[in-house]
């Protein structure tokens, strides 16, 4: 049998969402009569969503209590992991203008759901002191932590993307937390499945060289969850599997 893996798209402060697609996850699992297959998540646990906190909470209980989860860094985990870390700290992709705290990232929503008040007009050093304060060290251990991809069968997990060309030891961390330009137009055979995030869409698609389960979670949208063997990939529903193939225009 093909090397079985389950993953999740970016979950953006939704553990209500989360919880449905562990459910999802679950249910294929008894129909399956499957107890150990991994269930990757791709990143982008936090900002946007009204409970970064409840979303971080549920993982890290999950994986104590012996789950095969995995966790890959997103580039919103790591904004706030490293505000935390140093509040003059300014992501290299970002544009100079915007900070984690702009409402268009969602660190301001990330750092109410840890009870720090609202960032909105107040000294950013004063709310590093409160998120300091108030964001649980094992929290930040566990942001720390996070791998920035994981390899599984035929398949490669990792939150935004690769750089084409280049060899997956020599990847940046930049690329694979933020790359869009030079990826997502590139049709190249990368070698594995490379299943992704970070780039919302409609839907999640599959593009044949590379999976996007970004299906917009943070926008109103369900949480996608997928199940991989080989290099085929289904996206589950409470109806069960629904097969996701490349697509001719895509």
């Amino acid at each position: 049998m093909s090397t079985r893996s389950y993953a999740i798209g970016d979950i953006h402060g939704h553990p209500e969402k989360l919880r449905a697609a562990h459910d999802l996850i679950a249910a294929d699992r008894i129909r399956e009569g499957d107890a150990t297959s991994p269930v990757i998540h791709l990143g982008d646990l936090t900002d946007r969503g009204p409970d970064s906190r409840g979303v971080i909470e549920i993982l890290i209980d999950g994986i104590g209590n012996g789950a095969p989860w995995i966790v890959i860094l997103g580039n919103h985990d790591r904004m706030f992991r490293n505000f935390l870390d140093d509040p003059d700290w300014h992501d290299p992709c970002l544009r100079e203008d915007l900070g984690w705290l702009n409402p268009r990232l969602g660190g301001d929503t990330t750092l109410e759901s840890y009870g720090v008040a609202p960032v909105e007009g107040r000294d950013l050093y004063e709310v590093h002191r409160e998120a300091v304060e108030k964001v649980p060290r094992a929290h930040r251990d566990f942001l720390a932590a996070l791998p920035l991809f994981h390899a599984r069968g035929e398949a490669l997990f990792v939150h935004a993307g690769l750089r084409p060309g280049v060899a997956l030891s020599a990847q940046t961390e930049d690329d694979l937390v933020w790359i869009r330009k030079g990826w997502l137009e590139d049709t190249r055979d990368h070698g594995p499945l490379v299943v992704h995030g970070h780039t919302a869409l409609e839907r999640p698609r599959h593009f044949g060289n590379r999976v996007d389960l970004d299906g917009g979670a943070a926008y109103g949208r369900p949480l996608a969850a997928a199940v991989i063997e080989g290099r085929e990939i289904w996206l589950l529903t409470p109806e069960g599997r629904v097969p996701l193939r490349p697509e001719p225009d895509a």
